[in-house]
């Protein structure tokens, strides 16, 4: 589990805190890539994608880009799918910042040239990248009403830095308006009604890239449909009321509620089971809740009331 954030601040330099990663990668150093490209030089190929990826390999060309528009680095491991859940908050946050703040993220996982130039000790981290420099932001999940706080105050430091460019996003969004191949096999089968295809071709996706956001939500999606279509909800609701301990039945009137839009009757059901239960019953609930929230999506308010509420029921 990551640590909790603590004060949320940015730096007041472009060098405190800066770490030196020109060894990675074998590309050139940020200060290359400066006389390269200058303040106002064109996006590189891609450069203009809300959210990229990078690596130990690729790295130096995130830092360069920074020297034109400024950027957040995110640190998750596939291993902890929190990180990778706040990943996506971060995005949508930097979202809403009309092009001026870049998302690039790094598996520490598969790259462990990078773990050890960061020092990672938990993820997931956040750190700052402009003019070339690496500057350390906060470790831990943060909520996107802080997140949104937190980088407005980074660009500001930007700013100051005559870091000022902006992505082209309309530009991005035209170049990928056709779906990847395995979300358009997904897409298919489902269409066709082979959800065990699109459960397949989803899986693909995220073994591909755990961060893809679109993939394990519509995974869990499929999940669900694969869960109810057979379901006689009269019958899982005499169930579930003629034995509340009866787990099984718990779940399946849940699932069926979230498919009718009664997301809050969904979550109230199974966190008062959560908190009625215990060892690997509470574990059992828990996890369907956690593939719930997956489905309706992080960014709803009524999982993040939900996330709140488990959390007491738990404690």
């Amino acid at each position: 589990m990551s640590d909790q954030p603590g004060e949320q601040t940015v730096p007041t330099t472009a060098t405190r805190g800066a770490v030196d990663l020109t060894s990675l990668g074998g590309g050139a150093s940020p200060a290359t890539g400066a006389a390269q490209a200058g303040a106002g030089a064109p996006a590189e190929a891609g450069g203009d994608a809300l959210h990229v990826q990078a690596s130990d390999a690729t790295f130096n060309d995130a830092v360069n880009r920074s020297i034109r528009v400024p950027a957040v680095l995110v640190v998750v491991s596939t291993r902890l799918p929190e990180s990778v859940v706040f990943l996506g908050t971060v995005v949508e946050v930097a979202r809403t910042l009309g092009g001026r703040l870049q998302v690039v993220s790094v598996d520490v996982d598969s790259n462990p040239g990078l773990a050890r130039a960061l020092q990672v000790q938990s993820v997931p981290i956040t750190i700052g990248l402009v003019q070339g420099q690496v500057l350390p932001m906060f470790a831990g999940a943060v909520p996107a009403d802080q997140l949104k706080q937190v980088f407005e105050e980074f660009l500001g430091l930007a700013v100051q830095q005559s870091v000022t460019g902006r992505l082209n996003l309309a530009a991005a969004e035209l170049e990928s308006d056709e779906l990847p191949p395995l979300h358009q096999e997904a897409f298919d089968a489902i269409e066709r009604g082979d959800l065990p295809a699109a459960a397949a071709a989803y899986e693909k996706a995220l073994a591909q890239n755990p961060s893809d956001t679109d993939a394990k939500l519509g995974l869990a999606q499929v999940q669900l449909l694969t869960r109810t279509q057979d379901v006689d909800p009269a019958a899982a609701r005499a169930a579930a009321a003629g034995d509340p301990s009866d787990i099984a039945a718990a779940l399946t009137v849940a699932d069926i509620d979230l498919l009718g839009g009664h997301i809050d009757d969904a979550f109230a059901r199974l966190i008062d089971l959560v908190r009625n239960t215990s060892g690997p019953e509470r574990e059992r609930v828990r996890t369907h809740l956690i593939g719930l929230f997956d489905v309706v999506g992080n960014h709803d308010d009524r999982v993040k009331k939900a996330r709140t509420a488990l959390m007491s029921a738990l404690f």
